[in-house]
């Protein structure tokens, strides 16, 4: 039988800087990932937007790892090479009716330590001429990223302090002990021991928990998947910055994201679905074209085009409160070995690198 000092189950962006925090820290890892490549789930079908901490109730995981996570993912794309650029955002209120709404989330913003201001109408459009607004919070902390970049730049110091990426290679069984864990891959009996393992599956983080013989069904939450699809823009869009309505039940509302190269990209939606999978259906552009026209009304017939979706991997339902980030170790369940991620949807990719230190703190 193998034997590893630590098995990290997913080689998306937050499985790859929990292996890279571990390894750093001189543990032997090895990256278990179902699919073929890294990065090929959330990671890679989201907006690439680096968040400030604004939405999220304070003292939540997702305040205060968000707030963390994002200087020092800034600092850490600085210093690499990383490409991504602080372009900031504006929060828009499209009618009077909404104004209040901008008031409360500058105020849950400034509880976690995140300043907006509050801009008037004359002021937003002064930023963003083409915008259509009655107000608007100013976030210029907010940024992108170019997300496959940052994952290359994980795993290489992942792997240049000893951790391994082993793809194809799906978690079909667990089996627990007292101080160390026997996994299976592929249907195949365990042929590997590790004294820990961080299950980073995201939106399969339930399923993995699901096939560790004995552990607690109660700590293992229902899976839920709401699939935001992506719509393209096939003309050069006259925002400078990130444009995005007030936030919806199960997310941020279809907000304006741009690339690196200055091409505009508006989602996600929320659609509610049984199983994952990431096909855009292009009819759901006639509700793309509402929501964008009540900031953007100079939108065109045809300018928007289908391309990707992402699934967010939620642990609470469609009438529920949007649920904290979740990690789960002993002193939760009472398994030694095992720390879940659970429920680590946006801002993930932001808290990356601080969730990978809270993991890593919780392991010592």
């Amino acid at each position: 039988m193998d034997n590893a000092d630590a098995v990290v189950v997913g080689a998306g962006v937050v499985g790859l800087a929990v292996a890279r925090q571990l390894a750093l820290q001189g543990r032997e890892v090895l990256i278990l990932e179902a699919t073929e490549r890294f990065g090929t789930g959330a990671s890679s079908r989201n907006s690439e937007v680096i968040h400030a901490g604004i939405y999220y109730p304070r003292g939540s995981l997702k305040a205060r790892l968000c707030v963390a996570g994002r200087e020092r993912l800034y600092d850490f794309c600085r210093e690499r090479g990383i490409a991504h650029r602080r372009c900031g955002k504006l929060i828009v209120a499209t009618t009077e009716a909404q104004l209040p709404g901008l008031t409360r989330i500058a105020a849950a913003a400034r509880a976690n330590g995140v300043e907006l201001a509050l801009l008037s109408r004359a002021e937003a459009l002064a930023l963003e001429p083409q915008l259509s607004c009655a107000g608007a919070l100013h976030s210029p902390l907010t940024g992108i990223v170019d997300s496959h970049g940052l994952m290359l730049a994980l795993l290489g110091e992942a792997e240049r302090h000893g951790a391994t990426l082993v793809c194809a290679s799906s978690v079909t069984r667990v089996v627990l002990e007292e101080r160390a864990v026997l996994v299976g891959v592929n249907g195949a009996e365990p042929a590997l021991r590790a004294r820990t393992l961080v299950n980073c599956a995201g939106v399969q983080a339930p399923a993995v928990a699901g096939v560790m013989e004995g552990f607690p069904r109660m700590h293992i939450p229902v899976a839920y998947f709401a699939k935001g699809n992506y719509f393209t823009l096939n003309t050069r869009a006259p925002f400078q910055r990130l444009i995005y309505p007030l936030p919806e039940a199960g997310g941020l509302g279809i907000h304006l994201t741009l690339d690196l190269a200055g091409r505009a990209r508006f989602g996600p939606d929320v659609q509610w679905i049984e199983t994952c999978e990431y096909s855009v259906d292009g009819r759901r552009a006639a509700a793309f074209y509402a929501a964008i026209r009540e900031y953007w009304p100079d939108l065109e017939d045809g300018a928007l085009q289908p391309a990707y979706a992402g699934v967010r991997p939620k642990i609470s339902g469609p009438a529920e409160p949007a649920a904290d980030f979740r990690i789960d170790d002993a002193h939760t369940h009472g398994v030694r070995p095992v720390v879940n991620l659970f429920g680590i949807e946006s801002p993930g990719l932001t808290a990356s690198l601080a969730i990978a230190s809270e993991v890593a703190s919780r392991i010592n």
